[in-house]
Formats: C-alpha cells, sequence, structure tokens
C-alpha cells in the first residue's frame, strides 16, 4: 500500500494518478455517447447525456459525502442560531456551490462539440491556470496568502497558454471553429466566471485556517457538494418550466424537457458513466486545495494532469471508437505541457523543502 503523508508530493502524485485515470473515462465516454462521426457511437444528443451523466456525477459525489460523513466541517468557528450551531464557513461554500453548479453542465457540455477531448480540454484547463494566478495575485495584495508564486510557476503559466493559443488560433479549412461558435464561446464564458469565483472562495477557505484548525477539505467538498446538487436540482426545475413560464422557445430547451419526461432507451448507461465524472470531482478539488501550495501551482497541477488525460482519450477514441487521432497542433500543445510540468517539478522540489523547514509538512517525502 502506497502510504504518503499530507501535503507531500507522493500524496500530490497520488491525486494526479487518479484525476488522470478518471478523466481518460470521462474524457472516452462523452464522445461514445454524443459524436456522430465516429464508427462506435450511441448516438445520444448533447442535452440529453448532460442531464444523465450529470446526475449520475451528483448521486457519486453526494453517495460518498453521506456515507463517510464529509458534511462535518472542522470550522475556525461555530455560530449558534437558536439551539443550532453551524460553522462560519458556509457563508461562503454555499456560494462556491453554486458556483459549482454551473461549473458542472459547462464542462460536460464543451466535451460535446465536435473538436477533439484534448482541444476541448485545453482551452478550459488554460483558462483555469490564468485565474490561479490572478487569484495568488489577489490574496498576496490582501495579505491572505503569505507564500510567494516562484518563478518556476510563473514559467509555466506562460507555457500553458502557449498550449492553449496552439489550438484555439490554428484553425484548419474544415475543422470547428470556437471563436466562431456563440454557444461554444457563451458555454466557456460561463465556466470561467464560475471558476474564478470558486477558485477564489477555496484559497480563501486554505489561506485562512486558524492556528491548529486542520485543513479539512473534505469537510469544504461535502458542504460544497450538498449545496451544488440543491442548486443544480433548482436550476434543472427553472429551465424545464421556463417555457410555460415565459414563453420560451429553444431546441435546447424541448431536448432537456424530453430528457426528463421520456428517457431514452441507453438513459441508465448514461447514468452510470457519470459515476466517472463524479469521482473526478473528489480528485480536482482535493488538488486545487492541496496543502501548501499556491493557487497558481495547484491549479497548473489539476489542468495539466487532465490535459494529458485528454491526450490519451483522443487517441483510445480513435483506437476504440474510431474517432480522429490527435492533429499536429494537438501533440504541439503537448510539447509545450511537458514543458510546463518540467518547471512545476523545480518548483516543487523547492516547495516542499521550503515547507518541511516551516514544519508545514513531515518531509515532503512518501512513508511506510
Amino acid at each position: 500500500m502506497w502510504k504518503t503523508t499530507e501535503g507531500s508530493t507522493g500524496r500530490l502524485i497520488q491525486l494526479c494518478i487518479g484525476y488522470f485515470i478518471f478523466y481518460v473515462i470521462t474524457g472516452i465516454s462523452a464522445k461514445l455517447f454524443t459524436a456522430k462521426d465516429i464508427a462506435i457511437s450511441l448516438c445520444q444528443n448533447q442535452i440529453e447525456y448532460m442531464v444523465y451523466n450529470t446526475i449520475g456525477g451528483i448521486l457519486t459525489a453526494l453517495s460518498v459525502v453521506f456515507i463517510m460523513r464529509w458534511y462535518r466541517l472542522k470550522s475556525n468557528k461555530l455560530l449558534l442560531v437558536g439551539k443550532f450551531r453551524f460553522p462560519q464557513e458556509v457563508f461562503y461554500i454555499i456560494p462556491s456551490g453554486l458556483m459549482t453548479a454551473i461549473i458542472i453542465p459547462t464542462t460536460t457540455l464543451l466535451y460535446t462539440f465536435q473538436m477533439s477531448v484534448m482541444v476541448a480540454m485545453v482551452i478550459m484547463r488554460a483558462s483555469v491556470i490564468v485565474i490561479g494566478r490572478i487569484v495568488d495575485a489577489v490574496q498576496i495584495a490582501q495579505g491572505i496568502l503569505h507564500k510567494k508564486v516562484y518563478v518556476e510557476e510563473n514559467i509555466a503559466v506562460v507555457f500553458a497558454l502557449c498550449a492553449a493559443s496552439v489550438n484555439i488560433f490554428w484553425i484548419e479549412q474544415g475543422g470547428f471553429d470556437f471563436l466562431q461558435s456563440t454557444a461554444a464561446v457563451a458555454i466557456l464564458s460561463s465556466y470561467i466566471v464560475a471558476y474564478t469565483i470558486r477558485i477564489y472562495i477555496m484559497n480563501y477557505f486554505k489561506n485562512t485556517r486558524a492556528k491548529g484548525v486542520p485543513l479539512d477539505n473534505h469537510g469544504f467538498f461535502g458542504i460544497e457538494q450538498i449545496t451544488a446538487s440543491i442548486f443544480a436540482i433548482l436550476i434543472g426545475i427553472f429551465f424545464y418550466k421556463a417555457p410555460s413560464w415565459f414563453g420560451w422557445d429553444f431546441t435546447q430547451l424541448a431536448e432537456f424537457q424530453d430528457a426528463i419526461k421520456t428517457p431514452d432507451s441507453i438513459w441508465g448507461w448514461t447514468l452510470l458513466s457519470g459515476t466517472a465524472f463524479g469521482v473526478v470531482a473528489f480528485f480536482s478539488v482535493f488538488l486545487f486545495m492541496f496543502k501548501g501550495r499556491t493557487a497558481t501551482f495547484a491549479g497548473l497541477v489539476n489542468r495539466l494532469t487532465s490535459l494529458a488525460a485528454g491526450t490519451v482519450a483522443t487517441v483510445l477514441s480513435a483506437i476504440m471508437l474510431g474517432a480522429k487521432f490527435p492533429k499536429i497542433q494537438d501533440w504541439i500543445s503537448l510539447v509545450f505541457i511537458l514543458i510546463a510540468v518540467a518547471f512545476l517539478s523545480v518548483a516543487e522540489r523547492k516547495r516542499t523543502k521550503e515547507l518541511t523547514a516551516a514544519n508545514e509538512i513531515n518531509n515532503g517525502r512518501m512513508t511506510k
């Protein structure tokens, strides 16, 4: 059994491995269920896939939260309202849950556009990498974050942006022009705004633990997922009723209603595919909130891991499903990603040395 200490490089690698595996599964399943131009396809429409896959992901996350009782947060301060006590952190974890409820469907929808899984991941992940660097700058200025961002982390951000630029602006004739798709840009914009707020909140929680109060990422995840599920249900009800309430007549809303009223024959399999998406949520949050690291570093590790998973998902989709293999620009992006990882490795060695000297982690090494 590979046992590691909290905040160690070994623990970081474990989370990356888990994140990588389940993101590969998520990427392949998105193409399997929605792609129309591949040899093996279940040909489900995008809205149906989003509905069933999202429900499967939510049920998976909630099941673990309630079974493990992760809703019990170790708080800086308990507030008393009548006979009830609750952690003060809920005032900002609940908004984080709302942002999560927006991120979940927008992530799924971006995978369903007619572009490789890798391209979709590059666009989303590069956006979040920039957000992480901005959050660090803001929280350093606010006096919330007391660690500096290493130069290697900044260089890694630059190469991550290069990876994104290749795929956004290298548009081949007949290929998917992302910037010319109103729907794709609107979904991506919602994704970015929601993630900006969420990453700020996660790092605020991480960087404001009182002395002696542990970094209870499980508690944060539990409360966030419960509130995200509630908001997701409310958002779903709103869009389900919108045509009758406001007279909205959009194809997407009609497909959403049909997915609820008359599920297709493979809805159960789509629901099952959502379990991988639900498991991804655990690794994603725990990487974002990894002990002792800046938002820049944690965001880079999180996003670059999923980008690598995107490469594998695209290749496996081509081999198993008859989808297209990665194009030249995809491989160029991968080169930039690997360079960014190299700089992050240097930053990680420096950070573990710093944290060990400050007694914030035991040693940054694996333990037996």
